[in-house]
């Protein structure tokens, strides 16, 4: 004999994960024990891109394509040597020595300026507007005489007697001071570096974040040589900035990457290198507003104040402020995190994880898992179907059974008969009558 029976309803493919648990505590039955369990993803509303970037669903597989990155960027760091090696650089007066004479005058009048420094034979360097009423023209190094000339020169050519020409002359020894110091705190800070990248996360990671910063340094110097601006203490300051937004934004990436592997080999959920790639997802959104917001201004001061207003003394600063930090945006993104992704992948404990994690998940596509995606999950998701593990339940059962779904499961109010109570009902007290 057999009686109908409530229809049992689907899990709903897009019901959060928690609501049969919440049907099930309602009821009074307990609840799944393979809630901890991974299996494949159930579908879900679309989430905002940083969302899905942060929980792996959407992303770059950075670590994955680490040798076609290294590839371009090699290719890059050579074509920036070959600049450096054979078209050299452009240095200024403060590094060379040399001649530099103020005097008042206007933008109309600077070529007129540079015109009679070079009749009276002086080697212009660079002439410039500095605080938008006075002359700035910098020569090769000169002798009293040819000194006396080009002041001469200049006093006629804008119209102003020779005493309102300040003449001054630079030595070569104090720009190879500058550069001597300039490397010393290079040194100094890089050291700093490593030893806080090793003691704060391990050996590897400062080395990851040596190799990156060595690229910011090639391809900033590379294009300030392609292009040919004048090397000035502006210049040497620039450098030193950008060295330190480089490691600041690899350091962010580096911390989400060890929060993704603590005990990594206890789950065996992901490999070291998923891992990594996910830090890398989690915070690329973070590093891409950072930089934009940093960039805009110095791209201001680049092709606005350099370009079109003309302030010669703001494009040294400016140029090298803007190549290295987006040289450092793209080496923090794309290269420090798969050179160490690269680096404890060679590990025997790394290789004997990846190999549990490949056996995990062929055990899984055997049992009818998803197969895994190119970049690594953030969530620790349920059985299939987004709920709870319900067995499939037949059309017809016998009598006095009776089946339901576990969302219809409710606590029933007692009555007067004995019949056996429904599943999930909670039987009466013994010698009390069930009202």
């Amino acid at each position: 004999m057999t009686r109908p029976t409530d229809q049992v309803e689907p899990t709903p493919e897009d019901a959060p994960v928690g609501a049969g648990e919440d049907a099930l505590a309602d009821a009074g039955l307990p609840q799944d024990p393979g809630g901890d369990a991974e299996s494949t993803a159930a579908p879900r509303p679309r989430a905002r891109l940083s969302s899905r970037l942060y929980n792996g669903e959407a992303g770059l597989d950075v670590v994955g394509r680490s040798r076609l990155i290294y590839k371009v960027t090699a290719v890059v760091m050579i074509l920036c040597i070959a600049s450096m090696v054979f078209r050299g650089f452009n240095f200024g007066i403060d590094f060379e020595g040399g001649n530099s004479f103020r005097l008042p005058g206007t933008e109309q009048q600077l070529a007129d300026a540079r015109s009679a420094a070079e009749d009276a034979g002086a080697q212009v360097a660079s002439a410039q507007v500095v605080g938008g009423n006075t002359l700035l023209v910098r020569t090769e190094a000169l002798d009293n005489d040819g000194e006396r000339a080009v002041v001469e020169g200049l006093a006629d050519a804008v119209g102003i007697a020779p005493n309102e020409v300040s003449p001054e002359a630079v030595s070569a020894d104090w720009g190879q001071d500058i550069t001597d110091q300039a490397l010393v705190a290079l040194v100094v800070f890089l050291v700093a570096v490593v030893l806080f990248l090793a003691v704060r996360f391990q050996p590897k990671m400062a080395i990851g974040a040596m190799a990156a910063l060595a690229h910011d340094i090639v391809v900033t110097a590379g294009i300030y040589s392609l292009i040919g601006f004048e090397v000035t203490p502006s210049t040497v300051i620039g450098f030193l900035t950008i060295l330190g937004f480089s490691l600041y934004d690899t350091v962010v990436v580096f911390d989400k990457v060890d929060e993704n592997v603590k005990d990594l080999d206890k789950s065996a959920r992901m490999t070291w290198g998923e891992a990594a790639n996910l830090a890398v997802n989690q915070t690329l959104m973070r590093s891409i507003n950072t930089s934009v917001i940093a960039l805009l201004p110095v791209a201001g001061l680049l092709f606005v104040g350099a370009g079109l207003l003309g302030v010669g003394t703001l494009k040294d600063l400016a140029l090298v402020l803007f190549v290295g930090l987006a040289a450092g945006t793209y080496s923090s993104i794309f290269l420090a995190t798969p050179i160490v992704a690269d680096l404890k992948e060679r590990e025997p404990a790394q290789i004997a994880l990846r190999r549990r994690v490949l056996a995990r998940r062929s055990s899984q596509a055997r049992t009818g898992g998803a197969p895994a995606g190119p970049v690594a999950s953030a969530r620790r998701r349920r059985s299939s179907g987004g709920g709870i593990a319900v067995a499939e339940l037949p059309e017809t059962v016998d009598a006095d059974v009776v089946v339901e779904s576990p969302s219809s499961v409710r606590p029933e109010r007692a009555s007067g008969s004995t019949a056996a109570p429904r599943p999930g009902a909670r039987p009466p007290r013994p010698g009390k009558r069930r009202r």
